[in-house]
């Protein structure tokens, strides 16, 4: 029974981390990476400034992220992630959009 349990197990990471491996599998680990660049800029910029901060590059690095992942997705044809991600890209466009109208309304009464 264990060693029955070892091959399942052996053919499945065989299956998912080589056989599966093609580009698409690397395009989503490179969104993967744009993604939770996020998450090291957000950190980073709210360490330096000793309070919680969210820079313009969290916004971009989410929606570059996003529409990778959204592509990936798409290829993938898995509803629940195309529909997470296309949400999600929706929403860091809209902040993205207060940001620059917050930055613009600033640098106008300056």
């Amino acid at each position: 029974m264990l060693v029955d349990l070892s091959r399942s197990v052996g053919a499945y990471l065989q299956e998912v981390f080589i056989t599966r491996l093609d580009w698409w599998v690397l395009l989503g680990f490179l969104a993967q990476a744009m993604f939770t660049m996020r998450f090291l800029v957000q950190w980073i910029a709210s360490e330096r400034a000793g309070r919680s901060v969210i820079p313009l590059a969290f916004w971009i690095f989410s929606i570059a992220g996003g529409l990778t992942l959204l592509a990936y997705a798409l290829y993938r044809k898995d509803v629940v992630f195309i529909v997470g991600q296309a949400f999600g890209v929706f929403v860091y466009l809209r902040n993205l959009y207060f940001v620059i109208r917050d930055r613009n309304a600033a640098a106008s009464t300056a």
